[in-house]
């Protein structure tokens, strides 16, 4: 059938040109329970999001389910973190889902000091590794994928251990830019055991190096790189200024921060979630947790609309091919075929 239609596409444009875009092709996949909906706020998400487009519920059972990294091409796996279970997750669709590092973080903690001792966001690093936000550990962290064994990058700033660095993300240099609240520790802010005087945003330059870029988010949380990497995303999950941020990013420097979306009015206890892990289309679309879901913004900031899933989504990543989104959301793993791929595949 999609064969047949190329064909005939091809035939009208020798003529009067052909309207008619051809879907991706699913991927294979088993029958998941079909749950939540997409809101449209502009008929342009179509573009991005077929109207029809199932969210499906792939697994439960979590603490607060975040980071979904995807390895591999079509045919790989995803890796995602229970944060407060201590343990990164591992599922395919070929085998389900499985334990992939058990303690994630630090074992052994006092509940009493840390609320979240697990790994936080995930990203691919170089070669056969992931780098993460090790709560447990203050510190980012890079594990072997083969071997499993971590190794910590960045533990301390000015003599200071870091708070709990939650997200992160490479540039093509090799620099990581990071955020650092206080969700790992208990009582947040109030926490004894906190030693930096803010919650900022982080660059460890390719020598090691770490600069304080930003200090002044209340709880910077999530961030992101724009595809050319001129712009710096960050998130602010704090429920009295729910907001995205962007800064202009010229050789490891930020300047001109900018507010690129406000969220704060939408945050009720029946509309769950605050601002925290993002996903980058190639084209520069911005696919942004915050209350309700995941939000869909146009690279100049325009609203396109918002996945829900009923409960709050922690984190979102392109896999498979590129065209899905994975979604960790609150205790489950969801997913959505898109119309767009991923930045990177």
């Amino acid at each position: 059938m999609l064969k047949a239609r190329l064909l005939a596409c091809a035939l009208l444009l020798a003529s009067a040109g052909c309207a008619t875009s051809v879907e991706p092709p699913a991927v294979p996949s088993q029958t998941y329970p079909q749950i939540g909906a997409i809101h449209r706020a502009s008929p342009a998400l179509d573009a991005l999001i077929a109207p029809d487009a199932r969210i499906e519920k792939l697994a439960e059972g979590f603490g607060w389910s975040e980071g979904p990294v995807w390895i591999g091409g079509r045919d790989g796996y995803l890796l995602f973190s229970d944060v407060p279970g201590n343990r990164i997750h591992r599922w395919s669709e070929a085998d389900g889902l499985s334990t992939f590092l058990e303690p994630s973080g630090r074992g052994g903690l006092d509940p009493a000091q840390f609320r979240e001792p697990g790994s936080n966001g995930l990203i691919r690093g170089p070669g056969d590794t992931i780098l993460m936000g090790d709560h447990g550990n203050r510190a980012i962290a890079s594990v072997d994928l083969t071997t499993k064994q971590k190794t910590l990058l960045a533990t301390h700033y000015q003599g200071r251990r870091f708070n709990s660095p939650n997200d992160v993300v490479r540039a093509s240099d090799g620099s990581l830019y990071f955020t650092d609240p206080p969700y790992g520790l208990a009582n947040l802010d109030a926490s004894p055991l906190k030693e930096q005087p803010h919650n900022g945003v982080y660059r460890m330059a390719p020598n090691g190096e770490i600069t304080l870029l930003i200090s002044d988010l209340t709880f910077p949380n999530g961030i992101i790189l724009s595809p050319d990497e001129h712009t710096l995303y960050v998130t602010n999950s704090d429920p009295r200024r729910a907001v995205i941020m962007a800064y202009t990013l010229n050789n490891g420097r930020i300047t001109a921060p900018r507010l690129f979306a406000d969220l704060t009015s939408q945050v009720r206890q029946d509309n769950p979630g605050l601002p925290d892990g993002m996903a980058i289309d190639a084209q520069g679309n911005l696919f942004s947790t915050g209350p309700g879901g995941v939000h869909i913004f146009t690279p100049r900031g325009e609203h396109l609309g918002h996945i829900a899933t009923g409960t709050g989504i922690a984190n979102c990543k392109f896999g498979d091919d590129g065209r899905t989104l994975y979604m960790t959301s609150h205790n489950m793993l969801v997913r959505v075929r898109t119309r767009t791929r991923g930045h990177g595949f």
